[in-house]
């Protein structure tokens, strides 16, 4: 009982020690600055303003009431392990708890990983398919199912932008729009190639198969943090593709916007707006202006230390093998799971979680 005690008494440090990390002092501040600015009359005259403020007030609030909460277990928690006549069983109920509560900590140490710029914002993730036909683009949409089900097991709101079906199976590319506090955090570390090893669906002899999809991820700038100049920019418009809604296929509602410095284009069509779907594009334009300036600096960076790989069909950064054995590797940390079937179901803490302990490049 005595090494229980002591075990309790570091995890009351780590919690506390973490409480200091996530700078909760300054957060229940700016959580009473919110609520004062949500109690004024006018608040929601401006709806999208009122909705971004709630929305931080409401982030702020559970995570100060998950420290609160993890707080109280830890102390009751103590309490119980001090209690007399323990017999086996009692010992295994306190042990449990223990488990239980270190888990529900390190995933709260997660959250202190987040120190880039762009890691609080939503993202758009995008999805393309590799070489290789029906058997890719089908992976593309694997791919593109695994992420949204990720996206729904945290609670973030998401909205299809823009898909471009494959000819028998799958999709050629997908966008998806995720709002959610730190979704970029959290999904920025998923760009690249992941590559999928199967007994191939579309092979009438039923071969293995090697298939490949790339995913790209931005964060959603809505503010002037960068400049779109207007004779930058080529903006065409379109007649909406796929399933849509009444008006989205019959007329030029689609908007593609071509930043001609870069060569960087985005397209959005999932709005009956034309209006709309170039607001959304910009948004994705300025998002992919941000990561394009990042990522150069970087690859600046790392060609003057001769440390430069190019991004390539390769250099994948995970292997999803369902055929001869099941697993699931992360080639930058090692993680695995052999589970591919709960991973493709959008399981993907693991994953996340560990490559978010690992250092960062400075931009990200």
């Amino acid at each position: 009982m005595k090494e229980f005690l002591e075990n309790i008494e570091r995890l009351q440090t780590k919690l506390n020690d973490l409480k200091n990390r996530l700078h909760l002092q300054d957060k229940e501040e700016r959580l009473l600055v919110l609520d004062k600015t949500m109690n004024e009359p006018d608040f929601w005259q401006d709806q999208n303003n009122a909705k971004k403020i709630s929305q931080e007030a409401s982030d702020i609030r559970q995570e100060l009431e998950q420290c609160q909460k993890l707080n109280q277990e830890v102390l009751e928690l103590k309490d119980l392990g001090q209690t007399d006549n323990q017999d086996d069983a009692w010992q295994a109920e306190l042990d449990a708890q223990f488990t239980e509560l270190s888990k529900e900590i390190e995933s709260l140490e997660t959250k202190t990983f987040f120190n880039g710029p762009y890691d609080e914002l939503g993202a758009i993730v995008t999805i393309f398919a590799g070489a290789g036909g029906d058997d890719a683009q089908d992976w593309a949409e694997m791919l593109f199912r695994m992420y949204l089900r990720y996206c729904e097991r945290r609670g973030w709101k998401m909205t299809v932008i823009d898909e471009s079906r494959g000819g028998e199976a799958g999709i050629k590319s997908a966008s998806v729009e995720i709002v959610g506090r730190l979704a970029y955090g959290y999904l920025k570390n998923e760009a690249g190639v992941h590559r999928l090893v199967r007994m191939s669906p579309f092979d009438a002899d039923h071969a293995r198969h090697t298939s490949f999809a790339a995913l790209e991820v931005v964060p959603i700038i809505e503010e002037e943090i960068v400049e779109l100049k207007p004779a930058d920019l080529q903006i065409d418009v379109f007649r909406s593709s796929g399933n849509g809604g009444q008006s989205v296929n019959t007329t030029d509602s689609a908007v593609r916007i071509t930043h001609l410095p870069t060569g960087l284009k985005v397209t959005c069509q999932n709005e009956r707006s034309q209006f709309q779907n170039k607001e959304t594009a910009l948004k994705f334009l300025k998002g992919k202006l941000v990561q394009y300036q990042a990522e150069i600096a970087l690859a600046k960076e790392k060609k003057i230390k001769g440390d430069f790989v190019s991004a390539a069909w390769g250099n994948q950064i995970r292997s999803y093998v369902l055929h001869p054995y099941k697993l699931v590797k992360d080639h930058r940390t090692g993680y695995e799971e052999s589970n591919p079937d709960k991973v493709l179901d959008g399981e993907l803490d693991g994953f996340i979680e560990e490559f978010l302990k690992q250092p960062k490049p400075r931009y990200r």
